[in-house]
């Protein structure tokens, strides 16, 4: 596949604003109090965000399916993403999540309108810690998304090929695949920190809730922003180094 800087934005940004819409539209889902999914199961949040890697992937399938910076950057690592391309997986990455969180706003908007905690609402956009300690956070952050990037390199029967495309060994699965590894990250993982494991998947709705116009909302927290960019990131080139160690690499 050798598509030019235009094909891998406009793909990549398809999928990560897919992914982005369906997992924020979950997570609104369940917090928003006048939405009918409103309760308190985190399964359903991990289940939900799952398979919004699935459709999100599988509609990026053109440019290689990363919709994850960590992703690109663990593959270009590994030398099976060219770093001329970075850029245009990156920044489509970036505007797509933008665009995704405020697609998922304007879904909900008329639950966000009607509920009583709004100052309670970035987390529907947006990660945090249980616990602040932007040290151990980062730490979080990191073990989950080595977990993530390893796994696409490692996975039974896997492969990736030059262009940076993974082909996973479970033709039957395909990016179902990496919906349950998702699923297992989110509900073994994620409680510390709520999983980022993208920094685009943070960073893009951050900034969509700190310009969209929700009455009475809190803040974006920009003081932990870097917390999910850094620690994923970090995560993900551990994993493409290992995997160029490793005697599966060769």
């Amino acid at each position: 596949m050798d598509l030019n800087f235009g094909e891998i934005f406009l793909w990549e940004m398809l999928g990560t604003a897919t992914l982005i819409l369906l997992g924020a539209g979950v997570v609104a889902n369940r917090v928003l109090k006048k939405a009918l999914g409103f309760g308190d199961s985190w399964l359903f949040i991990a289940i939900g965000w799952g398979f919004a890697v699935f459709v999100g992937a599988s509609i990026a399938n053109p440019s290689g399916a990363h919709i994850n910076p960590a992703v690109t950057l663990g593959l270009a690592v590994a030398d099976k993403t060219a770093w001329a391309d970075v850029p245009a997986y990156v920044l489509g990455q970036l505007v797509g999540a933008f665009i995704g969180a405020v697609l998922a706003w304007l879904t909900y908007k008329l639950q966000f309108d009607t509920h009583d905690e709004p100052e309670n609402t970035r987390g529907i956009f947006c990660t945090g810690p249980t616990v602040p300690n932007y040290a151990w956070n980062v730490v979080t952050e990191l073990i989950a998304t080595f977990v993530l990037i390893l796994w696409i390199l490692l996975s039974p029967g896997a492969t990736v090929g030059d262009d940076g495309v993974p082909v996973f060994g479970n033709g039957a699965l395909g990016y179902a695949a990496v919906a349950f590894v998702v699923i297992s990250i989110g509900a073994s993982l994620g409680g510390p920190t709520g999983y980022a494991i993208n920094p685009a998947r943070d960073l893009g709705p951050r900034i969509a809730y700190a310009v969209l116009p929700i009455k009475g909302k809190g803040s974006a927290e920009w003081n932990y922003a870097w917390v999910p960019v850094v620690g994923p990131i970090v995560g993900g080139v551990l994993a493409g180094l290992l995997f160029q160690i490793l005697p599966a690499s060769s």
